[in-house]
């Protein structure tokens, strides 16, 4: 019978070739493949296919030095495979004879027995020649940075002196950060019971809510997750609800919901909010309520498009509106790196236009008076600082609010790696 880590890479491969080649989800790929394979090592599988996206960039010229002619369309899963092997060759402390044999042994388990010798050959080729590698990863910007060269030229114009290091920073494995239930506990005493419970962690800003954790676990292991004392985080977005600070008791607009976490913040930090969130998914909307279901809180879901109010607004106005935008996610690669796949420039002017509908949708909802706070998980110019400019000069009666009282700063650019955060943005509006 084939061994759990053979499969495993089957597996792996199969998960990659469903994002490489039909630009589908990698969380969602891997639920499925892992629900078709419930005996699985879950962890490896997802080191994997995780793993190898992340360098797909650079790992696809070193899989071409020694494939001697391209495969065929129909074998995108073994080229995937290859891809996994050379993976572990590079980045995994896998024994290279041991990573060869598994991942050799792996062609059988996608029926494709006859590449075995392919296989072989060309992952021995790969652990045999380190300076022909080396040579074929440092010959373009794309495989040094394991970045699309559309984005490496984005990303380089608008940070000239620091794209190298957020490049880097996109590459690397994110930390897991927890957001503590205020209403349910504090951060001192949460810090505690990881203690108690044998796991390392630290506080981080914003210091009422993270905790990161110095190795990542499995939730089920955190203490009381299922009775909502914290959810799963980063530290970046864990900055809007403070950011945003709505008064005790207002009427707030959560205009892209799902799926909740900075909705669930609010209602945590905030008390007798009177919460309403909108989403057009109703799949991610489930989810959303099940997320507030499990921390304890309550607020009012309605499957709509933010952009057009006319579809879910009783037309009562709201003291404070939070647009989490849908946006290019070019700020958190390091957790989603399927988007160095999916995402190409040809999609920036719909997520543009996009935004802006959302925006002037909701602005009439917004009491004369009350804030609004534009958020996004991008790091390009044009869905953050052009946004903002472009809305401000065609809305007479908004005018750009500094985020923090006593501060001066309009918006908030976080670049990935910056303090350990993924990259986020961050702008506040008043309505006159």
């Amino acid at each position: 019978m084939t061994s759990d880590p053979v499969l495993a890479r089957a597996v792996a491969a199969r998960v990659v070739h469903d994002v490489v080649g039909a630009r589908r989800f990698l969380d969602a790929a891997l639920a499925e493949r892992l629900a078709a394979a419930p005996a699985m090592p879950t962890g490896l599988v997802q080191e994997l296919a995780y793993g190898t996206l992340r360098w797909y960039h650079q790992l696809l010229p070193v899989s071409q030095l020694f494939l001697r002619k391209p495969l065929k369309p129909n074998d995108g899963d073994l080229h995937a495979l290859l891809l996994i092997g050379i993976y572990q060759l590079r980045h995994m402390r896998v024994a290279p004879h041991a990573a060869v044999d598994v991942t050799v042994s792996a062609a059988e388990a996608l029926g494709k027995p006859w590449a075995k010798g392919l296989l072989n050959a060309c992952l021995r080729g790969v652990a045999r020649a380190p300076e022909r590698v080396a040579h074929a990863i440092d010959a373009t910007e794309a495989s040094r940075y394991s970045h699309p060269p559309w984005l490496i030229a984005q990303i380089a114009a608008a940070y000239p002196e620091r794209w190298p290091a957020i490049l880097a920073a996109g590459n690397e494995r994110p930390p897991m950060t927890l957001r503590i239930n205020r209403r349910r506990t504090t951060v001192a005493d949460y810090l505690a019971l990881l203690h108690t419970a044998g796991i390392e962690a630290q506080a981080r800003e914003p210091r009422d809510s993270a905790v990161v954790l110095t190795e990542p676990v499995p939730v089920s292991q955190l203490p009381r997750f299922a009775d909502g004392w914290v959810s799963v985080q980063d530290a970046a977005a864990q900055w809007a609800a403070s950011l945003l600070d709505p008064p005790a008791g207002a009427r707030v607009l959560d205009a892209c919901v799902a799926p909740g976490g900075k909705a669930a913040h609010l209602l945590e930090r905030v008390a007798d909010l009177e919460l309403v969130g909108v989403d057009s998914d109703a799949e991610r909307l489930a989810r959303t309520r099940a997320n507030l279901t499990r921390l304890g809180i309550g607020a009012t879901l309605v499957e709509g498009d933010a952009g057009d109010p006319a579809d879910w607004w009783d037309g009562r106005a709201f003291d404070a509106v939070l647009v989490d935008a849908p946006c290019s996610a070019t700020g958190v690669l390091r957790r989603h790196p399927d988007i160095k796949l999916r995402r190409d420039p040809a999609d920036l002017p719909a997520l543009t236009a996009a935004q802006a509908r959302i925006l002037r949708g909701v602005w009439p909802c917004l009491r004369p008076g009350g804030k609004l706070l534009y958020a996004t998980c991008s790091i390009l110019s044009a869905e953050n600082q052009q946004q903002m400019e472009a809305f401000v000069a065609a809305h007479p009666n908004a005018r750009r609010e500094p985020l923090r009282a006593g501060a001066m700063d309009c918006e908030w650019q976080i670049v990935p790696g910056e303090n350990g955060m993924d990259g986020f943005y961050y702008a506040g509006l008043r309505k006159l």
